[in-house]
């Protein structure tokens, strides 16, 4: 079955998790290394003949424009991560349409195709935030991967549908691919265990998320989705001081992130999400 790839095109310093240490106001001083780590990220899945789906940051497709060809001209897909990099929660409605019309407009602009996919900042849509699934359908998306069914201090819905789905707004209809996980049964508990990727890529052991993704696949017959940062690639990045949870979030087994991609580039099928969702999905049914 194929799964989606999904790369969040942001830098090292642009993370949710140094927001209390670095201003927005103050990223044009620190040094760019998206544009190194993403051709890296290109010569890798060029190599396993992988296409994958890019959300990009409009901060960065400004200043890197021809980054965003690059990736177009190796035939991956273009979709919006937004422009600044906020958490849609705490911007609200107002600000979120402009800041998701700027991206938008800019992407299309550089990629001369239509963009139909967005991803949230660190997954912010919540329960305080479904708002935002209404203004994407205005602002042109046809399809959104923000929501993490799982419990976390800063994004996630617990109970949410886990397998891609038709959302009914007001403004119509939108597909949402929700980040995959694995239910598994500890003691009297029912939980759901990310596999995703991310930092719970480099937390757990590979194989986990490998048999993780073939359970999703293979016993719920549903397609599951990958996604990376390209700073998780480089653990030669700048040190940034920040608390102990956030550096921890961070750094944690970035040595070890290509390593445990080309494990998975190996032994399971990828393509772009909006590939995945046009290629005909499983009947859909409420995810547990």
């Amino acid at each position: 079955m194929l799964n989606a790839l999904t790369i969040d095109v942001e830098d090292y310093f642009q993370v949710n998790a140094f927001a209390r240490t670095v201003r927005m106001e103050d990223w044009d001083r620190y040094p760019l290394r998206v544009d190194r780590n993403i051709g890296r990220v290109l010569e890798l899945l060029a190599r396993y003949h992988i296409r994958a789906t890019f959300f990009i940051l409009g901060w960065v497709a400004q200043r890197l424009p021809e980054l965003v060809k690059d990736i177009q001209r190796n035939g991956h897909e273009i979709a919006c991560h937004g422009h600044a990099h906020q958490l849609v929660y705490r911007i609200g409605p107002q600000r979120f349409r402009e800041d998701i019309h700027r991206a938008k407009a800019l992407l299309e602009d550089l990629g001369g195709v239509k963009v139909n996919g967005y991803r949230a900042p660190s997954y912010s849509i919540t329960r305080q935030s479904l708002w935002a699934l209404d203004i994407l359908v205005e602002e042109g998306f046809g399809y959104d991967s923000s929501i993490f069914p799982v419990v976390h201090d800063t994004y996630g819905i617990p109970d949410a549908n886990r397998f891609p789905h038709t959302i009914e707004t007001e403004a119509g209809l939108l597909r949402e691919f929700p980040l995959t996980t694995l239910p598994l049964k500890i003691g009297w508990k029912q939980v759901r265990l990310p596999i995703a990727g991310g930092g719970y890529l480099r937390l757990l052991p590979v194989e986990t998320i490998r048999k993780g993704i073939d359970a999703v696949n293979n016993n719920e017959l549903q397609p599951a989705v990958l996604y990376f940062h390209p700073w998780e690639i480089d653990p030669a990045q700048p040190r940034i001081k920040a608390g102990i949870i956030s550096t921890f979030r961070h750094y944690l087994n970035l040595k070890r992130t290509e390593g445990k991609l080309i494990h998975l580039f190996e032994r399971l099928r990828f393509a772009p999400m909006g590939q995945v969702l046009e290629g005909g999905l499983p009947h859909e049914r409420p995810g547990c």
